[in-house]
């Protein structure tokens, strides 16, 4: 049986952990705290110029811009979002799952795909798991910078300029509440029309100066911000989802000290019962 000494010092060190885990969890729900602020400050410019790159993507415009245009999937690409540290569950893990799984899908078809990977989380394990990495960002912090984040989108947007690439996706965690990040991969070249049945036969724009012109930086800085969103979101994620661990963490190591703490007063009740029965043998035999 272990000795009462020896879960002493095991309760300390469950203790010690405990308040490491207890104060990691406050850390994370403060930044928490931030980064949804971050994230709901882009999200109105992200879903008016989503919405208005939808309805240009089904308007008959006499310009139709090549990020619109649909073609024979022959390779793709994937912007993978992950996060930079560890400690947030299975947050990661479920995503690139769900990525491995739609990766297999064109595999099947005979259809490689080339990666973007935004975090290190990801290119340790693609390094790993192997993949054609074409760009990686990593370091992002807590409020990522367009400027860290341009040089990888770039790469993309010229694969599929060029040719290289037929469909660019971008796969993150969606925050849809404190308890719960759910992965989600989206296709972001080809641009998808807007789904309203009106906008198929009515609507369209007067562009000004000209349409090439117009929607040649528009479309740009649109795919820039849509991945610039994502990983605010995905980072907003990660700090709910590190919030949940710890406070998991913690709630674990109280069980666990409950649990040594039972086991070392049986412990010492044995000995003390042992001890009474050894003085009263010893007085019954004199």
């Amino acid at each position: 049986m272990t000795s009462a000494k020896e879960l002493r010092t095991q309760i300390g060190s469950i203790k010690n952990t405990q308040k490491i885990t207890r104060a990691m969890e406050m850390v994370a729900a403060s930044r928490m705290r931030k980064t949804q602020e971050l994230m709901a400050r882009g999200k109105p410019y992200s879903d008016h110029i989503r919405d208005v790159i939808g309805h240009l993507a089904n308007a008959s415009s006499e310009y139709h811009h090549r990020f619109m245009v649909e073609r024979q999937a022959k390779r793709v690409g994937f912007i993978i979002v992950t996060t930079d540290k560890g400690l947030c569950g299975g947050l990661n893990i479920n995503l690139l799952k769900a990525v491995v799984k739609d990766i297999k899908g064109w595999d099947e078809q005979e259809i490689e795909a080339d990666l973007c990977l935004m975090g290190n989380k990801g290119a340790q394990f693609f390094r790993s798991f192997g993949g054609n990495v074409v760009a990686a960002s990593s370091n992002l912090g807590d409020a990522p910078a367009m400027n860290d984040l341009i040089g990888s989108i770039q790469v993309m947007l010229r694969a599929f300029e060029e040719g290289r690439v037929d469909k660019v996706f971008i796969a993150y965690n969606v925050f849809i509440n404190t308890m719960t990040q759910s992965p989600s991969i989206r296709q972001l070249i080809p641009l998808d029309p807007a789904e309203d049945e009106v906008l198929h036969r009515h609507w369209d724009y007067i562009y000004e100066p000209d349409a090439e012109e117009l929607m040649e930086g528009l479309i740009t800085r649109f795919i820039e911000a849509q991945v610039y969103q994502a990983v605010v979101e995905n980072v907003a994620c990660e700090q709910a989802a590190k919030m949940i661990a710890m406070k998991s963490a913690t709630e674990s190591a109280g069980e666990m000290i409950d649990d040594l703490e039972l086991i070392m007063n049986t412990a010492r009740q044995s000995a003390i019962t042992q001890e009474l029965s050894e003085i009263v043998g010893g007085a019954a035999a004199v």
